[in-house]
């Protein structure tokens, strides 16, 4: 139902002259949506910038009269269409701004634009760090808890679980603001809502006082790291995996809060020109000479084999250089079923790679944990859990194959249980979805009420959450190769 508000009253040629500063013009290369690999692009029928709330509001009147969806989206960094779409696209990267810090009570306010990176540096401004991290800071606020995103840490839950509170523009033009004790369905849905729950204005974020992180990292077979796999998880407060199956081995990266100074570690030489540029063109001969990836997985475990102790800011340790555009899929499966699970893809994995025309896996496969928690669609809802991640990379933005590859690899992580990676690729529809998340009727519920004309459903929600099967809502419709190479 429609809330009445002053924008009632504006005639639309006045919204559209309103909204005027804020549209890309349709001339620019910023009309047209690509995300960071460059493995989804759209062209929305408007792209929209807006500096304010207040214009935010005019957006959705606008979509509300013309009967358009509206996608917020931030740096894009989504390996899958996720932020795709044919309607108005709401770019939230001008919605920046820390809006409080309580450094008493470890809390901040901050918009949903604003990047993990931007906050680290506000929050070290006042000694507060968050309390964990995924992989890389380029993401905004709003994305990572749209999507559930994770760090790694067995005692520790995906980076929602540290959201207070949050501030929403509904599609009826309302604004909301909800937490565990106001709104609680509205808001455990939106800590996980793909952005289909609202447009997130505001985030309140738990944070703790800085610290920083202690990190050994050490190389370990592929069968000691499996046989000893508990006692490592827990022996630290995150840890990671990064396991290269083309010497059967594993990176152990064992990180834990510090007091000592900050010793940072690499330099230009193994970092820059070996790891990255030396790496990367390698990968592209390999495009022609499949066999060259096994050797270019070598040279990637030695470059990581030596014993290395880093100390550093948190953020610091636990981001890593994502190196190149890549196609990746990542599941999280219970933590139980881990070491079974390790051992049927390695099983899987030496069979192709003993065969000569078999599939050629990239690398490292990164193996990361996460605590359980009660978010009705997180992939750590209910049970501790273990996130696995496989990638191909694109050098130089070629594309490489990848979909049988990353199709075996889900079938594996199915049989254990798997669930996908919300931000990322995937083909599972409502039924399946269903049976892996008991709550997956109370969040079609809390969308139905909050939003029942679908305002804020683009082909990813309508394909996967509500199961439309037309050809506009496919799982390749914004694909950026089409048809992809299918090896």
């Amino acid at each position: 139902m429609h809330v009445t508000s002053h924008l009632d009253a504006l005639p639309t040629e006045t919204l559209y002259e309103a909204l005027r500063p804020i549209t890309v013009p349709p001339s620019s290369k910023y009309a047209r949506f690509s995300n960071w690999a460059g493995t989804f692009t759209c062209f929305p029928l408007a792209v929209f910038e807006p500096e304010s709330e207040y214009q935010c509001e005019l957006i959705l009147e606008l979509a509300r009269r013309e009967g358009k969806v509206v996608r917020a989206v931030g740096v894009g960094h989504s390996p899958s269409d996720l932020a795709c779409t044919t309607g108005f696209m709401l770019r939230t990267t001008k919605l920046d701004r820390l809006l409080e810090v309580n450094v008493d009570k470890e809390y901040v306010v901050a918009q949903a634009g604003i990047t993990l990176e931007a906050l680290h540096a506000h929050l070290a401004k006042h000694d507060l760090a968050m309390i964990n991290v995924g992989s890389i800071s380029d993401q905004t606020l709003g994305g990572i808890v749209t999507t559930a995103t994770h760090g790694t840490g067995i005692n520790y839950g995906v980076i929602s679980t540290s959201v207070m509170a949050l501030t929403l523009l509904l599609a009826d033009g309302s604004r909301v603001s909800c937490s565990r004790t106001e709104r609680s369905d509205l808001f455990i849905a939106s800590i996980c809502g793909l952005g289909s729950t609202g447009l997130i204005l505001n985030v309140t974020l738990q944070v703790e006082p800085a610290f920083r992180l202690r990190e050994v990292r050490e190389m370990l077979t592929f069968r000691d790291s499996v046989r000893q796999l508990h006692p490592l998880v827990h022996a630290s407060q995150h840890v990671r995996l990064r396991w290269y199956p083309a010497t059967d081995q594993v990176n152990v990266c064992s990180a834990d809060r510090s007091v000592e100074p900050c010793k940072p570690v690499g330099n230009w030489f193994w970092d820059s020109l070996l790891a990255y540029h030396v790496t990367q063109f390698l990968l592209f001969i390999s495009r022609y000479v499949p066999s060259l990836v096994m050797v270019i997985g070598r040279f990637a475990a030695w470059l990581t084999s030596g014993y290395v102790v880093a100390i550093d800011t948190s953020h610091r340790i636990f981001n890593l250089d994502c190196g190149f555009p890549q196609h990746t899929t990542e599941w999280a499966i219970p933590y139980e079923n881990t070491q079974a699970c390790l051992e049927d893809l390695r099983t899987w994995l030496r069979q192709e790679m003993d065969d000569p025309r078999g599939l050629r896996p990239h690398f490292p496969i990164e193996i990361r944990f996460s605590d359980s928690d009660d978010i009705w669609l997180s992939p750590s809802s209910g049970q501790k859990t273990c996130w696995i991640g496989i990638i191909q990379y694109k050098p130089y933005g070629f594309d490489v194959p990848y979909r049988k590859l990353f199709a075996h690899f889900e079938d594996i992580l199915a049989q254990h249980g798997g669930r996908p990676h919300w931000a990322k690729a995937h083909g599972l529809r409502p039924d399946a979805l269903r049976r892996l998340y008991p709550h997956f009727d109370d969040f079609v519920r809390v969308l139905q009420e909050v939003d029942p004309k679908g305002t804020f459903r683009n082909e990813y929600v309508q394909r996967h959450i509500f199961g439309r099967k037309e050809k506009e809502f496919d799982g390749r419709v914004f694909k950026r190769y089409r048809p992809s190479q299918g090896k």
